[in-house]
């Protein structure tokens, strides 16, 4: 096996936000590295991705960081609004206070700019190191290394390398090798996304904020992205028996709507104005109690799939990509202690993070918003400043350059 550095050399399996920031976190330490994507091209569909000073902190730390300001929006605040009412009440400042606090800003993006930008990244250190159209097939590994089957242009492939990341999303391929099917349960709650161009909102919705409107089962978060050109929509609603856990799944502006009877005008104004309806089963998987066997690890969604309540699925990639860069680092050639040192680091915070997405999202749909006398009560207890601090203070404070390793 030779490799372009002194350093081992890496494999990464799949090459969305948490591969490709692994990705460039280790070519920049002078390991060599190859992702290995199924897609023909390096695009996801279109969504929106909100990056709390945590998942800042890391892009500014890979370089990156100027090249996506260029096209995000910076958070002046976010607020909580009422499902039929609109009456809104101010959540926390994310602004000034962010930057004051932790050091950086809360951007909202969009996913297909903050791939992009880590794609050029990548290619900055090494201009072949993504290679498309591979998708993984399985892999052996052995005292000495790894071996990646792929498939590409119908024909399966082999790569070598030190070490396997399985950062191939939900459905991993590198998980399930590893550790078998897993066993995802419906969580009762489907998922209505959209992106809507912002020309075709009224005026006081183009704010540069994000909103979460609270209902009785079912909640809905919107914030503009890549540039303010667009306002990201993604409704959660509790739906029985819609078990399609699939990004690109087409639903009708008609469901959508009637998902969200009764809930206020500017809701079904920004359905109206979908170009294509996704919608999406969420699935509850109970957290791994280990991610890694061997030279072979895991990272990102293949690992610590999450619920969306905490906004947290792409910067939680992002603190695995640099992490693990750390850790390898520091173990030198012995990658699997790398590994262990990387999982160590990792699994009780992503854990956390798991469960209080879940927590989350029933306090987001609470029956008790139903009635506007109770909803204001229960507003008032659940969204004091004391509350909130202690369910987002230990998220945004993590620095992924200080962590013990």
């Amino acid at each position: 096996m030779t490799t372009l550095s002194p350093k081992p050399h890496i494999l990464i399996a799949g090459g969305g936000i948490g591969g490709l920031a692994a990705a460039l976190a280790l070519l920049k330490r002078g390991f060599d590295v190859d992702v290995y994507e199924q897609a023909s091209e390096l695009r996801e569909v279109g969504a929106g991705v909100q990056l709390s000073a945590n998942g800042v902190r890391v892009l500014h730390e890979l370089g990156v960081l100027d090249a996506l300001r260029a096209l995000a929006c910076e958070a002046e605040g976010k607020e909580i609004r009422l499902w039929n009412s609109g009456q809104s009440w101010k959540l926390f400042e994310v602004g000034v206070e962010s930057v004051e606090r932790y050091g950086f800003p809360h951007y909202l993006t969009y996913r297909p700019d903050l791939l992009a930008v880590l794609a050029d990244g990548v290619r900055r250190e090494k201009a072949d190191a993504i290679h498309l159209n591979a998708r993984c097939s399985g892999f052996e590994q052995a005292a000495q290394g790894v071996t990646l089957r792929y498939e590409s242009g119908g024909i399966e492939r082999l790569a070598t390398g030190h070490a396997l990341i399985g950062s191939d999303g939900v459905h991993s391929r590198v998980r399930q090798a590893l550790f078998g099917d897993d066993k995802p349960v419906y969580t009762g709650m489907m998922s209505w996304r959209g992106v809507i161009p912002m020309e075709k909102l009224p005026a006081r919705m183009r704010r540069m904020i994000g909103t979460n409107w609270v209902g009785p089962g079912g909640h809905v978060v919107h914030y503009p992205v890549h540039r303010g050109e667009y306002m990201n929509f993604n409704g959660i609603i509790e739906v029985e028996g819609w078990p399609v856990e699939s990004w690109s799944a087409h639903g009708t502006h008609e469901e959508c709507h009637a998902c969200f009877d009764g809930w206020n005008a500017d809701i079904h104004n920004m359905i109206d104005n979908f170009a294509t309806p996704y919608k999406w089963a969420l699935m509850g998987r109970a957290p791994l109690a280990t991610w890694s066997v061997g030279r072979v690890s895991l990272l990102g969604d293949a690992c610590h799939s999450m619920l969306p309540m905490l906004a947290q699925g792409a910067s939680m990639a992002l603190e695995d990509g640099y992490i693990l860069g750390r850790a390898l680092d520091a173990a030198d050639t012995d990658v699997v202690q790398g590994l262990a040192r990387y999982e160590q680091a990792r699994l009780e915070r992503t854990t956390k993070v798991v469960l209080g997405s879940a927590e989350n999202g029933r306090r987001f749909q609470s029956r008790t918003l139903a009635d506007a006398a109770a909803a204001q009560e229960y507003i008032d207890r659940e969204w004091t400043a004391e509350k909130v601090r202690q369910r987002y203070e230990w998220l945004f404070s993590y620095d992924v350059t200080a962590v013990p390793i």
